[in-house]
């Protein structure tokens, strides 16, 4: 059994709200959602073998208020009362308050310091490793192709800026106005072919390893799983690289904030959870997944509902 949440986007801050001013978002009483759902995990019979934290623990609004530190230490201490590893997929929102460099010395840092286990580009946040016999967990970096958090005139950051421009001739990178493809926006972003080179290496040893596979990351990357906006740039190219292959079971991923849910074409189940941070004081958002031998079991918490993806 493991933990899943997302989006927590605490700061220290009053109640605000979305972009587009429409949606609320309850910055400070994430905190108490996320510790409320350790103290659920805590309780757990068998326990947790570990949680997955899928982006955005802290909301972009500390860099403006010079508390990002203060914040992300906060969420930390908070999943620190859980004794077990934490996975943390780095979302928009971390690299609005920290670069790369920075991100790969804190505690959202989960890659292992040595070993093969991620790409060669030690500043991307992806990496594998088995949490149990027969089952591979998988990070994806789904911001390894950006301009945020990477260093002026950086390959990949102009790569990427070439890329958005070419896409989306928008004032506002942000906008999806009038774009065929709307989900070339800033905030979000794609894969290296390096990564996607890594990625399918590993999937090949799943599949001569027979074993199970979760993959883990913040943006969706099934448009079905999405919606149209909120979606891995080459979605595309992830996708051909999993079904290129028989071990994936299941994909999960965060940053649509009222979540979405498919089984694909190829029988890999797509789950997007809904946001802490835009769920109110008296609900929550998180669940435990349960894994077995044919299938997966979510044990929601408020927003998120139960669910079997059997496989």
């Amino acid at each position: 059994a493991f933990g899943v949440i997302a989006d927590i986007q605490f700061a220290d801050a009053e109640d605000g709200h979305d972009f587009g001013g429409t949606r609320r978002r309850y910055y400070r009483h994430s905190l108490r959602l996320l510790q409320d759902a350790v103290r659920e995990w805590a309780a757990e019979r068998p326990p947790v073998g570990f949680v997955l934290q899928l982006g955005d623990s802290i909301d972009g609004l500390n860099a403006r208020r010079s508390e990002a530190e203060a914040a992300l230490r906060r969420v930390l201490e908070a999943l620190a009362a859980l004794p077990v590893p934490v996975h943390h997929a780095w979302g928009n929102h971390e690299l609005y308050n920290f670069s790369r460099a920075q991100l790969a010395r804190s505690g959202l840092c989960s890659r292992p310091a040595e070993g093969s286990a991620g790409p060669p580009d030690p500043l991307c946040h992806a990496y594998h490793c088995s949490p149990a016999a027969g089952l591979r967990l998988v990070v994806l970096d789904a911001y390894d192709l950006s301009p945020l958090g990477r260093e002026p005139g950086s390959a990949l950051r102009e790569e990427a800026l070439r890329l958005l421009r070419d896409k989306n001739p928008n004032e506002d990178l942000n906008s999806p106005a009038g774009l065929n493809e709307p989900h070339f926006v800033a905030f979000n972003g794609g894969f290296s072919q390096a990564q996607l080179d890594w990625f399918n290496d590993v999937l090949k040893f799943s599949d001569e390893n027979q074993e199970k596979v979760i993959v883990m990351g913040h943006l969706p990357i099934h448009p079905y799983a999405s919606n149209g906006v909120c979606l891995a740039w080459n979605y595309e190219a992830a996708l051909a690289v999993i079904h290129s292959h028989r071990c994936v079971v299941c994909v999960l991923a965060g940053h649509l904030h009222d979540g979405a849910y498919c089984l694909d074409s190829h029988g890999v189940h797509h789950l997007t959870l809904e946001g802490v941070v835009e769920t109110p004081p008296e609900s929550n958002a998180f669940g435990t997944m349960y894994v077995y031998e044919d299938k997966l079991i979510l044990k929601g918490r408020g927003r998120i509902a139960d669910r079997v993806m059997h496989f």
